[in-house]
């Protein structure tokens, strides 16, 4: 259901040669559809799709399709900024997401939720955001002080990242997770053929896919980490790799 929905507004972009998108998506869902689109020959038409979630680096991402003259960035997104009285609990992705989930609103409708020091910034569909504005008030016990701004204000905290520096037998996807994870190979392995495992937002669930430096993994439950250079080899004939790991 979900691919044939993607394929009625490709469909109805060439057809009325307006932008049309879909709600959110997750990593998974993306790879999905992706593949749906390559089948379809979609980049061999005149429409372009993008996957756009509000900033570069966004997991969630909404599919948009666009004729020449349209930009990604009129997609109707809003960014909730919440705020914390000073001395609150500390909340989790965890707490803000699953009080929005408690208001009755369908994930699909909510983008990435960055965590800052003095609250939270949530990416929305703007179908949803006067209902937030009005509705979202407390996560647990803690108060909320809410307000919408553009996507373009969008503050995105820095995040924390460690730098792995370690060698391994070859460029295969497993090693490579195995490194970046501090996980056993076999974890790694089990992981990969589960489908927890993205390579550029796209899954892969084969264990010797060969990883190529710069590529952006993502673990689902663990983060998300770059091949950030490839080396030269030790004596015993192993690969030096650095990998950045977000924290």
């Amino acid at each position: 259901m979900l691919v044939a929905g993607v394929e009625d507004k490709f469909r109805q972009c060439c057809q009325q040669y307006c932008m049309t998108y879909t709600n959110f998506l997750d990593l998974r869902q993306r790879s999905l559809i992706e593949k749906s689109l390559r089948e379809l020959g979609v980049s061999g038409s005149e429409v372009r799709c993008v996957f756009y979630g509000g900033y570069e680096d966004a997991e969630r991402t909404m599919a948009v399709f666009l004729p020449d003259y349209a930009d990604e960035r009129d997609c109707p997104l809003s960014v909730i900024r919440i705020k914390v009285p000073a001395g609150s609990r500390k909340l989790t992705h965890r707490d803000y997401l699953g009080s929005i989930l408690g208001l009755g609103i369908r994930r699909e409708m909510t983008g990435d939720i960055l965590v800052t020091d003095s609250g939270a910034e949530i990416i929305v569909m703007d179908d949803v955001k006067e209902f937030i504005l009005l509705n979202y008030c407390k996560a647990g016990r803690t108060t909320l002080k809410l307000e919408a701004v553009q996507v373009e204000e969008l503050n995105i905290p820095e995040q924390k990242t460690v730098m792995i520096n370690d060698t391994v037998a070859s460029l295969r996807l497993d090693n490579v997770i195995s490194s970046a994870f501090q996980m056993s190979r076999a974890k790694a392995s089990e992981a990969i053929r589960g489908g927890f495992v993205f390579v550029n937002s796209m899954q892969s669930e084969k264990p010797d896919m060969q990883v190529d430096e710069g590529s952006k993994l993502v673990l689902r439950g663990k983060g998300k980490a770059y091949l950030k250079t490839v080396g030269g080899r030790t004596r015993k004939d192993r690969i030096f790799i650095e990998i950045e790991r977000y924290l």
